[in-house]
């Protein structure tokens, strides 16, 4: 940590639009502690607080910009890559396009405090087609709330951040093993987790063909439901569907689910 403090009082401006800029593209890099350490860095005088605000704004709004328009072309595709590293995809996916269908565009402003929609938000609204100068204001406004919260907690707390780094200098190796031991316990509960959901990775799918010769057919089509699952954003009331199908919002899927028939196999379709 102090390290990081002080690579930030020397080369200030640089690391936080580096730092900030990688975590708007997905990467695992700590935004909110480069932030909060030029925040104390103005404190002391190192850095200029308008400046560091600009840099900081500019470095995630090129990030987000960019996934933005990968995700207006790539959709769906971007967000699963994104998700990889999840424990599992899917679930990741559906956890970012919730916070869509409950907050609406204003996702946008907040997304950068929640872990997880930060990434997903700005792609996730590049594939449902948000206007471009809309997603910018909503983008611009949350870019500025995040520099702003964070880098003004490191303004107020300048001495309390300096007095952890020191107590980590003088702490040092006991320090480093509590780390280590925490980082590993991360590692393996990651592990577990991804285990846990494996099963759930390996989505039982039906060939277009087969299922048409279902729908043909006047006895299976009495045995099954044509579900359409697709997500918020990407299904309106004037959606065109597939004929004889029934609408369920995932992102709602609690309630949904208590009016489908349990005697019925059900098919389902989505983005």
């Amino acid at each position: 940590m102090h390290d990081f403090l002080s690579l930030i009082a020397h080369h200030g401006y640089a690391v936080v639009f580096l730092v900030v800029l990688a975590e708007a593209v997905g990467l695992p890099v700590p935004a909110a502690i480069a932030l909060l350490a030029a925040g104390a860095a103005v404190a002391s005088g190192a850095l200029r607080a308008p400046v560091l605000l600009l840099v900081a704004v500019i470095g995630m709004l090129i990030g987000d910009s960019l996934l933005f328009v990968l995700g207006r072309y790539m959709g769906w595709s971007l967000l699963g890559w994104l998700c990889k590293l999840s424990a599992n995809p899917e679930t990741c996916i559906m956890r970012s396009a919730e916070s869509f269908y409950k907050r609406g565009k204003l996702t946008l402003v907040i997304a950068k405090f929640i872990p997880g929609v930060n990434t997903m938000a700005p792609p996730l609204a590049g594939s449902m087609l948000m206007r471009p100068m809309l997603f910018f204001q909503l983008d611009l406004a949350g870019a500025v709330l995040y520099a702003v919260a964070y880098a003004s907690l490191g303004f107020l707390f300048r001495d309390f951040l300096v007095a952890i780094t020191r107590g980590f200098q003088t702490a040092g190796r006991a320090v480093e093993m509590v780390l280590l031991i925490g980082l590993l316990g991360y590692i393996i509960y990651r592990i577990g987790l991804y285990r846990k959901h494996s099963i759930y990775r390996i989505v039982p799918r039906v060939q277009v063909e087969e299922l048409a010769r279902k729908l043909a057919s006047e006895n299976d089509q009495a045995h099954l439901i044509l579900v359409d699952v697709r997500s918020h954003g990407y299904y309106d009331p004037n959606a065109a569907r597939i004929k004889g199908s029934i609408r369920v919002e995932p992102n709602n899927l609690a309630e949904e689910i208590k009016n489908l028939p349990k005697d019925k196999d059900l098919y389902v379709y989505c983005t």
